[in-house]
């Protein structure tokens, strides 16, 4: 197994053009960022370290710091540094643009430059911005007319910037120094925006019994800033926020049966979470998405299965697809040997021409080390499940149960309790699952029977006969694994017997 710490790759041969596209251009301005460090979490939530070398003069000044996120959450903001204390900071977030310049631009006067086209000739009129709301209206010494966007070269000069629009989001921060003097100051803030996910690429040798998995990490920026050959840590689950929604519904599906916690430890680890350091500096560019390796394990053990799950009296007229399983562990023993965050795996086995074809896809959650996966591809082909209630009866047994069902204390203080006999009832019900097998190989099929918990009565379930031995895995689900021939067919016989 090669983990590899997350270096980032000079080029993607396979990358589609439109994401290779959106790296900064080489005409961007220089940053203003000094010394940069960015911890990305998984919940929409990124932490910024900017150490800048500043000099403050003596007493109170405004310094001001471009370059931080559009989306900063200002009252997160630190300024750490020696020799000064902070008065008061403002985060200026309107940012310079033809909309912004024009809404700023309202009761005041603006030069319009119009050119005929057909003479070439320019024309200067000055014009009072009335408003821009959704368009522009102006006034033209006693005229009043609409700017329409009707293709004639009509521009606007304005007679300069506004003091509060920025070409780029700034903080700007009034601080009391207590002497004049360059001096390292440490900006720290959170900000939404930076984002960062796992995928896994599979490759699965049914034959050989082996998985190849390769991992990567998916960068994303939108936080309308670009961080600049910025020190990158990518921490793996969800920190606590204030009003934060649960993520954690995922469409209904049943997780496969398999699936089990490891105890391995390793790795780096921030307090309770994972940490993945990329190698090397990297310049995070607005928008923009940056792929990472950061896992390539080879000849992990693997084995295919099948699972089938049926609801409680659920009696199909005809046979269904059972689910298709792939498992493998990510323990040391199997050659991977690392915690795995959360995202999404998609497997790929080779066809007759060795050609590597796509056959599904499926989450998994933060993963420790020595944990065993089980992975839902799909539906299997060939592979289909028949449940089936050939009978249902009650049985009225001879033990009665007694119950109190209230007391009733009378004026003299007499208490008198009242009891009630109600008869045990139980029913009982013969199950068949009829499991058959397509393919040219023997397969084992799991099939779980689901809601055998039903209230506080699930303690008096019992199964009375099975043609093959099951396993008890919780009060609501037992399951039993059956082994189908090679174009063969099975039948599984089971009867319960339940108070409901």
């Amino acid at each position: 197994m090669r983990l590899i710490r997350l270096g980032l790759l000079a080029g993607l041969a396979a990358m589609p053009s439109s994401i290779s596209a959106q790296t900064a251009p080489a005409t961007a301005p220089r940053s203003s960022q000094g010394d940069v460090s960015v911890t990305i979490y998984n919940n929409n939530l990124a932490l910024v370290q900017d150490v800048r070398q500043m000099s403050l003069p003596n007493g109170r000044s405004r310094q001001e710091f471009p370059d931080v996120s559009a989306s900063i959450r200002p009252e997160t903001v630190t300024l750490s540094g020696e020799g000064f204390g902070i008065v008061e900071q403002n985060f200026d977030y309107d940012l310079l643009s033809p909309s912004a310049l024009m809404q700023k631009a309202v009761g005041q006067t603006v030069t319009l430059l119009r050119t005929n086209p057909a003479t070439g000739v320019e024309t200067r009129e000055r014009a009072l911005v009335m408003a821009a709301n959704g368009g522009v209206v102006i006034k033209i010494g006693e005229r009043i007319e609409v700017l329409r966007d009707d293709g004639l070269p009509v521009r606007v000069i304005f007679d300069g910037v506004p003091p509060n629009l920025r070409a780029r989001p700034t903080l700007s921060v009034t601080v009391e120094a207590s002497r004049p003097g360059p001096r390292p100051l440490t900006l720290s803030y959170l900000t939404p925006g930076l984002g960062w996910k796992a995928d896994y690429v599979t490759l699965f040798d049914e034959k050989a019994g082996r998985i190849d998995v390769q991992g990567w990490i998916t960068l994303t920026n939108q936080t309308g800033t670009t961080f600049t050959n910025a020190d990158t840590l990518l921490v793996a689950g969800s920190v606590g926020q204030v009003q934060q929604q649960y993520g954690g519904y995922n469409g209904g599906r049943t997780v496969p049966r398999g699936n089990s916690a490891g105890t391995e430890s390793g790795g780096n680890q921030l307090g309770d979470f994972h940490v993945y350091p990329i190698s090397g500096r990297t310049t995070i560019a607005n928008s923009q998405t940056k792929q990472v390796s950061f896992l390539n394990a080879e000849g992990v053990p693997a084995k295919k299965g099948y699972e089938y799950r049926n609801g409680w009296m659920q009696n199909n007229s005809e046979a269904v697809s059972a689910a298709s399983i792939l498992k493998f562990s990510n323990a040391r023993s199997g050659g991977i040997g690392a915690a795995l965050p959360a995202g999404t795996v998609r497997v790929y086995m080779r066809d007759t021409k060795g050609q590597a074809q796509f056959i599904g896809e499926s989450q998994i959650a933060h993963t420790p080390g020595g944990s065993n996966l089980a992975i839902r591809t799909g539906d299997a082909f060939d592979v289909k499940v028949q449940s089936v209630i050939d009978k249902r009866d009650t049985i009225t047994l001879d033990e009665w149960e007694k119950a109190a069902r209230w007391k009733v204390t009378y004026p003299d203080g007499t208490v008198k309790e009242t009891l009630v006999e109600v008869p045990k009832t139980y029913y009982r019900t013969s199950m068949r699952y009829i499991v058959t097998n397509a393919r040219n190989v023997p397969v084992t099929v799991d099939v779980v029977q689901a809601g055998l918990g039903q209230w506080w009565w699930w303690r008096d379930l019992r199964v009375t006969q099975e043609s093959i031995v099951g396993e008890q895995d919780s009060f609501d689900t037992r399951h039993w694994e059956v082994p189908v021939a090679a174009n063969g067919k099975t039948e599984l016989t089971v009867t319960f017997l339940t108070p409901w």
